[in-house]
């Protein structure tokens, strides 16, 4: 039951799959899950709408959010996404919750274009792509977690995941 007992933050830039994977990975595990985005004060989200890329100074509050969360399901787990674009936001995160475990979802630029161009009801544009991938530190072999293809079958992704938090014992 070690998976249960860990925090998750499900990262990347948008449009790389968290929210489905963050739902459904929750849902395997038994754990709460949380939506990043609903963490965002109406300005940041004001801001992205008008296709404003955010700020480290607009993340914070946003980052200070969901390491509340964190800090709240210390001991029982949970599953929450955030795009946790740099080291520091991560450094951050792993200050309120020092044994969470980061997934990020690795997606090539064309794909993730095709996905926000597809994608309706969200207030990311397309356009703020680049921005994000500008800023986007990705995650170094000192920090606890795992690099997944995001482009695979969301099943295999969950499965990969798992097996991380899980490692088989050693002979």
């Amino acid at each position: 039951m070690g998976e249960l007992q860990r925090p998750i933050a499900v990262m990347g830039v948008s449009g790389a799959g968290k929210t489905t994977i963050g739902v459904r990975l929750a849902a395997a595990l038994g754990v709460e899950y949380a939506e990043g985005d609903d963490f965002h004060p109406a300005a940041n989200v004001a801001k992205m709408a008008a296709g404003t890329p955010l700020d480290d100074a607009d993340r914070a509050p946003w980052l200070d959010a969901i390491a509340d969360w964190l800090t709240a399901h210390r001991g029982r787990g949970g599953v929450v996404t955030c795009s946790a674009l740099k080291r520091r936001y991560r450094d951050r995160l792993r200050a309120a919750a020092p044994d969470l475990f980061l997934v990020y979802l690795d997606v090539p630029r064309a794909e993730l274009e095709r996905r926000l161009t597809t994608r309706t009801g969200h207030f990311m544009r397309v356009q703020m792509l680049q921005s994000q991938l500008d800023a986007l530190e990705s995650p170094t072999p000192d920090e606890p977690g795992i690099t997944v293809d995001g482009t695979q079958d969301i099943d295999a992704v969950v499965e990969k995941i798992r097996a991380a938090l899980n490692p088989p014992p050693r002979p």
